[in-house]
């Protein structure tokens, strides 16, 4: 035993991280229940009553309909965004059980998908949700997303994580949102603004706090994502299925 405890603590000194130099893992780390873990707070517990509305209790059977009965348990995802929208935007554990009992399946099954998805927002959000992409494609396009973070930081006074104080804003930081092509880019809610610029970013922000929606799309002028010199390709009517069938097959 004292061999043993002798070369572990030789290893140990020969593997001591030199001075100066960096760690591999320079985050920092965070606790997994902070993550996946639900805990009871006045706000969010299974005390608290969830029940779809009859417009979504009928658009809920509707999607439920898509699958076997047998496999009904397939629509938990859209069945969980749909009581985050009437939850006004995020998903309560009495969200998750309410989904569970309608698609009679374990609660577990539920909270497991909830806490998997970054989609479903496990915290209340204000109702201006922003949500700023940060990955390689909005970096180096346009001006890119860093001066955009910036910007919504400094024009709100609230960083990536954070609610403004008067419960209009939450921002945060996403990975791509599929609009690489018109980066830099945030989402608000279901829209996409695009090609954004910090003037055009402070201009949408103002409008939103004035409770007006801008315009969503490309805030550059141009229509969708056509280069500098415009329209290259499909610039003509798409033809329909059967357009080009010969008369005895339409």
């Amino acid at each position: 035993m004292s061999v043993a405890r002798s070369l572990l603590s030789s290893v140990r000194t020969a593997v001591v991280r030199p001075a100066g130099r960096r760690a591999f893992t320079s985050s920092s780390s965070r606790l997994s229940e902070s993550l996946f873990v639900h805990r009871d707070t006045d706000y969010n517990n299974p005390n608290i009553s969830f029940e779809f509305d009859a417009a979504n209790m009928k658009r809920a059977q509707e999607i439920i309909a898509r699958y076997p009965p047998q496999y009904k348990k397939a629509a938990v995802m859209p069945l969980l965004d749909l009581g985050q929208r009437q939850n006004k935007g995020w998903t309560s554990i009495s969200v998750m059980n309410a989904v569970a009992k309608l698609l009679e399946m374990p609660k577990m099954r539920v909270y497991e998908v909830a806490t998997f998805y970054t989609m479903y927002n496990r915290e209340p959000v204000a109702p201006n949700f922003l949500q700023l992409c940060t990955t390689t494609p909005c970096q180096l396009g346009g001006c890119g997303s860093t001066k955009i973070l910036e910007t919504i930081s400094t024009h709100l006074g609230i960083e990536p994580g954070q609610s403004t104080k008067d419960g209009k804003f939450t921002f945060i930081e996403v990975e791509c949102l599929g609009a690489c092509s018109n980066a830099p880019m945030m989402q608000v809610g279901d829209d996409f603004y695009e090609d954004l610029t910090p003037e055009t970013t402070i201009k949408i922000l103002d409008a939103l706090a004035k409770g007006e929606k801008p315009k969503p799309g490309p805030q550059s002028g141009r229509m969708t994502s056509e280069n500098s010199a415009g329209l290259t390709t499909l610039t003509g009517k798409p033809y329909g299925p059967g357009e080009f069938c010969q008369p005895e097959f339409q």
